[in-house]
């Protein structure tokens, strides 16, 4: 009996070293395919990384700050920055402007288009790629000439695009980086940022937010919901920018921050 017992006992462990050897063979498949995977959309976004890199090279050049007259002094202090739009339309004649915030990721150009969903999946070369990039909301005017500018950008976990963003929900990170500025072939602005806040896509879209009718809406669910604390004062005639991504708090949520356009040089 004994001696039956073994080989029993042999003949169930068979099937069960097979099904342990597949699962292994399956889970070393998976890690493989995984790190891939992994691989491969390194190496995509580090070539979108780079397609950035070469275009700030091209448009975006330090310079020394011009000296005016005193019947054109600046109003506000922006960064010497020369950005090259005649170079930049070359590019892609869908450019409004180029947005920069220091010691940020944020140094990018902003595209225009009435295609609302092409610059989520395309490079400003018209490439596609995931990275997407920076672009105006189709209801505000190319030029930041009206009271409300809506620009969107994608939340990458590197950092990149709007990436940063998300960390204006500290007060420590607002008060390090206050302000952003933007430069178009009109005029440059410093950004001065008031309000930050969560905020559902789908009451985005019913409390259409989007449109400068409802901006006196907007302006006062954000003071109600901000994120950070800031003694950035306005007017019923100042112009408003605002900068959205999303969030992760709920499903379609979205992370806004709201500033005041200060003209560099007056409106």
């Amino acid at each position: 009996m004994k001696e039956n017992d073994g080989c029993l006992m042999r003949k169930r462990q068979k099937p069960m070293k097979t099904a342990v050897r597949f699962l292994l063979m399956v889970s070393v498949c998976v890690m493989i395919f995984s790190w891939y995977k992994m691989r491969e959309s390194i190496q995509i976004y580090a070539e979108g990384d780079q397609n950035y890199e070469q275009l700030q090279k091209q448009i975006r050049h330090p310079v020394e700050a011009a000296v005016s007259d005193s019947e054109a002094l600046p109003l506000v202090n922006i960064p010497s920055i020369s950005i090259d739009f005649e170079m930049l339309q070359k590019v892609n004649a869908d450019a409004a402007a180029w947005l920069y915030c220091p010691d940020t990721e944020i140094d990018y150009p902003v595209m225009r288009s009435d295609d609302y969903n092409w610059y989520l999946h395309h490079l400003p070369d018209g490439t596609y790629h995931a990275n997407g990039t920076l672009f105006l909301d189709y209801n505000c005017p190319p030029d930041f000439s009206g009271r409300l500018n809506i620009i969107y950008g994608h939340h990458m976990k590197s950092g990149k695009m709007f990436g940063s963003l998300v960390r204006y929900k500290e007060q420590k990170y607002f008060e390090q980086h206050p302000s952003l500025y933007l430069y178009t072939e009109q005029g440059n602005y410093r950004i001065d940022l008031k309000y930050g806040c969560v905020i559902g896509a789908d009451q985005w879209r019913d409390q259409a937010f989007m449109y400068t009718g409802n901006l006196e809406a907007l302006l006062s669910y954000a003071s109600s919901k901000t994120t950070f604390v800031s003694s950035t004062e306005y007017t019923d005639r100042d112009k408003f920018i605002v900068l959205s991504t999303c969030s992760y708090e709920f499903d379609d949520a979205r992370y806004i921050v709201i500033g005041v356009l200060r003209p560099e040089y007056g409106a």
